[in-house]
Formats: structure tokens, C-alpha cells, sequence
């Protein structure tokens, strides 16, 4: 019993008692009360906008309550307790996707084994040179997660979801007292979802108390004890019962893409020939051979790092190809600056959502990407304003357009990426990963209005993990492998593995 003791005085209690909070006006936590203890492994639900990122960041102490008379926050970490976070602010590791965009805004373009390094500083940016025995902590989390070979790239030329690894692998170096997780297998491909979930399974052997908020219930680990749920700002707390394998399976889309129209007849809209794409010194794409047609659906897939978000980044036109390579693209002259083409284009990206403008609302996101640009400069008209509502209501985002960005859940946000995305009502539309991060219901809601635009016929370009994402009506499949072509063409009816 005393060893129990012991163990469990290494991690953190916390209680919140009733608290609340408010973002922009808007009441966001209601009269919340909750107890996490050593051993408790949570899964926090709720619907995009709920506030789990804002309830997590409150649990982090990044955030503050409203002050009111019986509001509490305690914190109790070797025997000893706490009215505020910041005696044991640093014994919390928080993995988000606001912690990622980080890197990219500040340029932070350390190695990855730097990068987890830093989990054992516990700083944002490497301090000191590591101790041997803190350079084999760091090795051994890398070989954990299955991610060694990434230990000497440079962070900001990987994957999003090899970042996403990366900074898991980070918040393990720390060896924190509680571990929060927001949605951390967005972005993971099939192996990498299998690794990081494996990994969190293994972390059931101590007492460290973790929460992990996701959407999709096949994607809590083995050894979850316990369910919140937010709801209208109130929380709900039980015992956590994982669903069979056959609801799991039930609640999937079944449906299968029917054959494509044939290509004849059909203009050619972009074209990449023995493509070659290098970034910080490293090859991401060899000879990368693709031509793309209008009313084409194409689902790009393959595991993380094998260059899909590169491939749709180079289509359009942020990364050049290494001659003798070349990139076509329709109406584009060479040697003319590529505004014109962009602007036929809509695009959803982690990266363009990372670049939003967080002191501008929705709707003033929109109207920028109206006028084909990632700020707005200057008054909107009536017209302006007209357009860019219709595009809100279109992703669902209506309610949101006098919101900041700032203001705004990560899921939120992406519906407003998905408005900026079709406000010019695009030629072609690039998705990279659009789902990311979304409620089962904003899902099914998006995945309705994209395949509305492939029912019309608009040229799609997806970038996707999971099976259950390709449009129903996708025409054609790129497979890439470590930069290379492993299948292009027509949507084969039987493919090798139901997840990419």
C-alpha cells in the first residue's frame, strides 16, 4: 500500500470545482466539476465548438476561470496541494495542434532529436547541450514510437503527421505528472495511428493520469477508464465502455466509389511530369508522374512522409519541381506569376489554417479569400458580404462569422478554411487531410457538401488517412510510398487495406 502510495504521489490530482469560463462573450464552461486522479485515463467528447481544447488548456493552467466566490482549482503532486497551476505548471505535457502551429509560426526548425530534447528541458527551444543519460531518454522515446530514422531531419521539412509523432514523442521525454492530448492522431496514417495508440496503451502500466480528446471512438487506447462528455458547457463523467468491434464497423460508410466516366473529351487541367521536389536537402518526391482532369475526383494516399502534402502544395505552386521535371497547369503562361491560377483554386491545408489571421472574424476571413487574399485590407461591400455568408452557411459555419478566429475551436476553424475554400466557387479544390480534427456530425456534414461538388462535377484533389473519407464517387487514386508513385490512375475496386 505504501508503494502504491508513492507511485501514485509522482502524478498529479486535480480537482475544478465549480468552474466556468467565457470566450468572447460566449460562455463556454458552465458550473464545471471534475476530479482526475493518478490512474485515470480519460476520453473527453464533445461536439466541434464544445470547448474540450478550451477545457483542456484550463486543466493546463494556460487559461484562467471566471472568478467567482466558490470557484476552485486544486492541484496535488507529492503530498503537497495547491490553489493554482503554476507550482506544477511544468509537470503537465499538453500535445495539441495549437502547440505544433508553434513551430511554423516561429520558424523553430530544430532536429527532431533536438526537438524531443527539449521535452527534457521542458522548454520550447533547446537550453544546454543534453547529459548522455538524457540523450538515451530521448533515443529510447524515439524507439518507442517507431520514429528513429526521423531523429536528424530537420522538423519543419516532416509531415504534419510526423510532426505530430515527434511532439508525442516530446511530451514523453518530459516523463510528466498529467498528459493531455488533443485529437493526437489527427493526421496519422494507419501504422502511425497503430504506433501511438500502442504507445498510450503501454503508458496503462503506471499511474500517470492522461486525458485524451478525440471524435472517433476507434481511436481510444486500450486502458481507458474513464468518459467525459461537454455538452452546452456542462460536463458529464462516467466510466468508459468502448463499443464493439461491430458498431465500430457499422457505424463506418460502407459504400464503394463506382467507376469513373471515361477520360476522353475531358480538359486537361494540370499535369506533373517526372516531378522531383526537394526540401531542406531531402528528396520528398522522385519522379512523380500525374495528369489531372476536370470533373476528376483523386484521392491521394499513403503513410505519413511519403509526400501527399507536398505533391498538393507543389500543384499548387508553393514548392518548385527540380528540372528536368516540370509542372503544366491550365491558362498559365511561363514565366507569369501564378496569383491568377491560385485564385481558381480553393484549398484546405493544416498550414493555411495555421496562417489565419486570429484577430479578424470568420466572415472577414472569407471576404479576404474573396478577394485572393489571407487578410482583409480595407471595408467590405454589400456584395463582399453576401458571398462570403452563403459560403459560411454552405460549411455549416454561418453562426460562427462574427466570431475571431482566436476565438474559435480547431474544428470551427476548419469550417471556415472549408467557406475560404469555396467563396470564388473554384475551378478545382486541394484538401489536405480536411477532416482533421472535426466531430462525427461536422464530418458528416463536410463529407455531404464535398460530394455535392464531385456530383457537379468539380475537380477534387483529397489527401486522406482513413478509408471512410474517400468521396463515394472518387474516380481516381494516387499512391505514393516514401516520394514515389506506388499506384496512379483509376480507383482500383479492391483495395489492398481497408486504411491507409
Amino acid at each position: 500500500m505504501k508503494r502504491q502510495s508513492a507511485q501514485h504521489s509522482r502524478y498529479l490530482s486535480v480537482d475544478l470545482v465549480h468552474v466556468g469560463l467565457g470566450r468572447g462573450g460566449r460562455r463556454v464552461l458552465v458550473d464545471l466539476n471534475w476530479r482526475i486522479r493518478p490512474g485515470q485515463r480519460w476520453v473527453l467528447q464533445g461536439v466541434n465548438g464544445a470547448g474540450k481544447t478550451q477545457l483542456l488548456k484550463l486543466v493546463a493552467g494556460d487559461v484562467w476561470p471566471q472568478p467567482r466566490a466558490q470557484t476552485r482549482r486544486i492541484y496535488r503532486w507529492h503530498g503537497e496541494r495547491s490553489a493554482e497551476p503554476l507550482g506544477v505548471k511544468e509537470e503537465i505535457a499538453y500535445l495539441g495542434a495549437e502547440r505544433q502551429d508553434r513551430y511554423e509560426h516561429y520558424g523553430w526548425n530544430h532536429r527532431v532529436a533536438t526537438i524531443v530534447g527539449t521535452g527534457v528541458e521542458r522548454s520550447d527551444v533547446p537550453l544546454r547541450r543534453l547529459s548522455a543519460a538524457e540523450r538515451a531518454r530521448v533515443a529510447r522515446v524515439l524507439r518507442q514510437l517507431g520514429i528513429t530514422a526521423l531523429a536528424q531531419r530537420l522538423f519543419l521539412t516532416l509531415s504534419q503527421g510526423e510532426r505530430r509523432l515527434v511532439l508525442l514523442a516530446r511530451a514523453l521525454a518530459a516523463r510528466p505528472a498529467l498528459l493531455l492530448l488533443d485529437e493526437p492522431l489527427n493526421g496519422l496514417d494507419a501504422p502511425n495511428r497503430a504506433r501511438v495508440l500502442g504507445a498510450l496503451g503501454r503508458l496503462g502500466r503506471s499511474a500517470l493520469p492522461w486525458i485524451l480528446a478525440t471524435h472517433r471512438p476507434e481511436e481510444v487506447p486500450a486502458g481507458a477508464t474513464h468518459r467525459a462528455v461537454l455538452e452546452r458547457g456542462r460536463l458529464r463523467t462516467g466510466p468508459w465502455r468502448r463499443r464493439s468491434a461491430l458498431q465500430d464497423v457499422r457505424a463506418q460508410r460502407s459504400g464503394r466509389a463506382a467507376d469513373p466516366a471515361h477520360d476522353d473529351g475531358k480538359p486537361l487541367l494540370l499535369e506533373m511530369r517526372n516531378a522531383e521536389v526537394w526540401r531542406a536537402g531531402t528528396a520528398v518526391l522522385c519522379a512523380v508522374t500525374v495528369q489531372i482532369r476536370a470533373g476528376e475526383c483523386w484521392v491521394v494516399h499513403g503513410a505519413n512522409g511519403s509526400g501527399k502534402s507536398t505533391l498538393l502544395a507543389t500543384l499548387y505552386g508553393e514548392h518548385g519541381v527540380a528540372v528536368p521535371g516540370w509542372v503544366w497547369r491550365c491558362g498559365q503562361e511561363p514565366g507569369m506569376p501564378l496569383r491568377e491560377f491560385q485564385q481558381r483554386l480553393g484549398r484546405v491545408s493544416p498550414e493555411l489554417q495555421a496562417a489565419l489571421p486570429r484577430r479578424q472574424t470568420a466572415l472577414q476571413c472569407v471576404i479576404a479569400a474573396r478577394r485572393g487574399a489571407l487578410t482583409l485590407d480595407g471595408a467590405a461591400n454589400a456584395a463582399e458580404t453576401r458571398t462570403a455568408t452563403r459560403a459560411l452557411q454552405c460549411a455549416g459555419a454561418a453562426a460562427l462569422a462574427g466570431r475571431m478566429i482566436a476565438e474559435l475551436s480547431y474544428g470551427q476553424a476548419r469550417r471556415v478554411l472549408f467557406a475560404r475554400a469555396l467563396v470564388r466557387h473554384p475551378d478545382m479544390v486541394l484538401l489536405d487531410e480536411p477532416y482533421t480534427g472535426l466531430d462525427a456530425p461536422t464530418r458528416a456534414r463536410l463529407r455531404a457538401l464535398v460530394e455535392k461538388l464531385v456530383d457537379r462535377e468539380r475537380t477534387i484533389l483529397i489527401a486522406t488517412h482513413h478509408r471512410d473519407d474517400w468521396p463515394r464517387r472518387a474516380t481516381h487514386e494516387l499512391e505514393l510510398a516514401v516520394g514515389s508513385v506506388r499506384y496512379c490512375g483509376l480507383l482500383r475496386r479492391r483495395h489492398p487495406s481497408t486504411t491507409t
